[in-house]
């Protein structure tokens, strides 16, 4: 397996290591960056963590100052008793408090996390300034929901780390031609437990999770910079589903639609969503 240069320049510029309790639990999250520049948040989506933008974030410091945030019930954030929408949008604005972001702050979010930044943008809007969806949104009312399996479940103990690692796969499932950012992604997130491995996520975290479904009005609300960038593959964001959004949001927006990537866009095709990921937060940021 080659791994490219790039790649490896990328995470050896390792975050800084921070967290901020939001009601009783740590919020986990990684700094990058001078202080003096523009701020940027990026959010991972359902059972992620903040190392998934490892090979991201670097990349982006010639312009920015960078955090990635780890939601609480996933990664090295704390688990809940039970997880809301809108202490997920609380999560989101206290590490932005914690880490000294100003108002144009911009948001970077994948997936689920990008669900919770609308909620968090809807909840406190005046705190940011920017919000750019990564393959997320709201599906059109006439597009049925893809067939696939459902996330989640119980999560396994493997008796050691090379099992472990060879169990990794993404959710949704889909195919990854980038191996070796896969096992990136996967070594960091492996949990010791009962002398053996598990994943870092909370296995009782969707059912266990209230008001987290997407709601048209919340997207009419976005009155702040916005873009969409999205996986032209992907099965969970079509054509249709930007022409919603395009209905939805009270303003134009730019769009890019990665070549050759699904959902999981920044893990298929890394280079090319920096190059969208950067033109992008230069519109929002003019």
């Amino acid at each position: 397996m080659t791994i490219p240069d790039w790649f490896w320049q990328a995470v050896d510029q390792e975050g800084t290591q921070h967290a901020v309790e939001v009601d009783d639990c740590d919020v986990a999250y990684q700094r990058w960056g001078d202080t003096g520049k523009p701020p940027v948040l990026l959010i991972h989506g359902m059972n992620a963590h903040s190392h998934w933008w490892d090979f991201i974030a670097p990349q982006l410091l010639d312009g920015w100052q960078v955090a990635a945030m780890d939601l609480t019930g996933m990664g090295d954030s704390d688990y809940r008793y039970s997880y809301e929408a809108s202490t997920y949008a609380d999560e989101i604005k206290a590490v932005c408090d914690d880490a000294g972001f100003g108002n144009d702050v911009i948001l970077v979010a994948h997936s689920f996390g990008g669900n919770m930044s609308v909620k968090a943008v809807n909840q406190h809007p005046e705190r940011f300034g920017g919000l750019i969806l990564v393959d997320s949104g709201i599906r059109h009312p006439d597009e049925p929901e893809p067939d696939r399996p459902p996330m989640g479940g119980r999560a396994k103990v493997y008796p050691d780390k090379q099992t472990a690692l060879g169990r990794f796969r993404l959710q949704p499932p889909q195919p990854c031609e980038n191996e070796y950012i896969l096992q990136y992604i996967a070594r960091h997130s492996l949990l010791p437990m009962d002398g053996g491995y598990t994943w870092k996520f909370d296995e009782d975290l969707l059912h266990a999770l209230k008001g987290a479904e997407r709601e048209a009005e919340d997207y009419r609300n976005i009155r702040l910079p916005f873009g969409v960038i999205y996986g032209a593959d992907s099965e969970l964001f079509s054509a249709k589903n930007l022409e919603y959004l395009q209905e939805l949001v009270p303003q134009d927006f730019p769009s890019a639609g990665i070549e050759g990537a699904q959902h999981h866009v920044f893990l298929d095709k890394p280079l090319e969503f920096v190059a969208a990921l950067r033109d992008m937060l230069a519109v929002l940021k003019s």
